[in-house]
C-alpha cells in the first residue's frame, strides 16, 4: 500500500457554489431579500473535501464528471490550484456543470442545487488501474451522485477487494427517501461520517446512541458530526466525544463538515490514534468557518496553520 501513487481517491459530484452571505433573513415566497456579499467558488462536498485534504498534505486524485463550460473550467482550475490530480475527471456534452446556490444565514444555511453532469457519472467511469494506484476511497453526497449511487455497494466492495480503506460522508438526501441499504453497504465502509440530522433521517431514530446502536452490528467506525456540540465517534466498544472549536466570528458554515472529514481522513491515513484524528477533524471544520466558502480558509497550509494558531490557539 505504501508504494501506491495516491493516498486518496475521491469519487463523486462536482459543482460550483454561488454563496450569498449576510442576508437579513431567509427568502420567502413572493418577497425579496438582499445579500451583502456574494462568492462564486468551488462547490460540492466531494470537491471541497478533496481540495482541503490536499492542502493538508495528503496526495489526492479526483474522478467525476463535468461539462466543458465556464463552471467546469472553474472547478478544474480550483482543484489543480490546491494540488488535486484531475486527470481522471471526464467530460460530457449531455448536461451543464452543476451549481448550488447557498443562502448562508447565522450559523446555518439553505441550498438549492442543479446537479447537471454529476448525475451522469457512474462506476463504469472509474478504471481498475485507478483503484490499484490508491490507498483509500472517499465518497460524499451519494444521494446527489445518482449514477454512482446505483452501484454504490459494488463500488465499495471493489475498493476493498483492491486493498483500499474507505469512507463515506452521505450528506442530505434531497428526495428524503434515504434509500441506501446500510446493512449491505456499511460492512465495506471503514469510516462512516454522517451528521446528526442525516443519521436520524436514515435510521428513523432521534436519540443518537440508539440510532448508532441500530447500525453497530454491521458497521465499523461511525462518526457523527453535531455542529456546535462537536462530534461523537463509536469504534467497537469505545465512544469518544470531541467538543467543537467554537469561532465567535463565523463567516459561513459552507463546507465545514467536509473540512471535518478531510481532517479526520488525513490523520487516519497517517495512522494516528482515533481521538487525535477526531480532534484534528473538529479543528479543521472550525478553521473552515473563518473564511467564505468551503475552501477559502484552505488556500495553503501556511494559512491553515496561521488560523489554527491565531483563532483557536492551536499549533498544527
Amino acid at each position: 500500500m505504501s508504494g501506491r501513487k495516491y493516498d486518496v481517491l475521491v469519487a463523486g459530484e462536482l459543482n460550483v457554489d454561488i454563496i450569498l452571505n449576510r442576508i437579513g433573513k431567509f427568502p420567502e415566497i413572493g418577497k425579496e431579500v438582499l445579500a451583502e456579499e456574494m462568492t462564486v467558488a468551488l462547490g460540492s462536498s466531494s470537491a471541497i473535501f478533496a481540495s482541503n485534504l490536499s492542502v493538508l498534505g495528503t496526495n489526492v486524485v479526483f474522478t467525476g464528471m463535468l461539462a466543458r463550460d465556464q463552471f467546469g473550467e472553474l472547478v478544474i482550475k480550483s482543484l489543480k490550484s490546491r494540488g488535486v490530480n484531475t486527470d481522471h475527471i471526464t467530460f460530457t456534452a449531455e448536461a451543464s456543470t452543476g451549481a448550488t446556490i447557498a443562502f448562508s444565514y447565522d450559523n446555518d444555511r439553505a441550498m438549492v442545487t442543479y446537479p447537471g453532469a454529476m448525475t451522469l457519472f457512474s462506476m463504469k467511469d472509474i478504471r481498475d488501474d485507478l483503484f490499484r494506484s490508491c490507498r483509500h476511497l472517499h465518497v460524499s453526497s451519494i444521494f446527489l451522485s445518482t449514477g454512482l449511487k446505483r452501484d454504490v455497494h459494488d463500488l465499495f466492495r471493489k475498493a476493498k477487494s483492491f486493498g483500499l480503506t474507505t469512507s463515506l460522508d452521505p450528506q442530505w438526501d434531497p428526495s428524503e427517501k434515504w434509500d441506501l441499504d446500510l446493512e449491505k453497504l456499511l460492512p465495506d465502509v471503514d469510516v462512516f461520517i454522517p451528521n446528526e440530522h442525516e443519521l436520524r433521517a436514515m435510521t428513523g431514530i432521534r436519540d443518537l446512541d440508539d440510532a448508532v446502536e441500530k447500525l453497530r452490528s454491521f458497521s465499523n467506525m461511525i462518526i457523527v458530526k453535531s455542529g456546535t456540540q462537536g462530534a461523537f465517534l463509536w469504534n467497537g466498544k469505545e465512544k469518544f466525544h470531541q467538543p467543537a472549536f467554537l469561532n465567535a466570528s463565523v463567516v459561513d458554515t459552507i463546507g465545514a463538515g467536509d473540512s471535518f472529514s478531510a481532517g479526520f481522513i488525513h490523520c487516519f491515513l497517517e495512522g494516528r490514534e482515533v481521538k487525535e484524528c477526531l480532534r484534528f477533524a473538529a479543528l479543521s471544520g472550525a478553521i473552515n468557518t473563518t473564511r467564505a466558502g468551503g475552501t477559502g480558509a484552505f488556500e495553503n497550509l501556511e494559512m491553515v496553520k496561521e488560523i489554527a494558531q491565531n483563532t483557536f490557539n492551536h499549533q498544527l
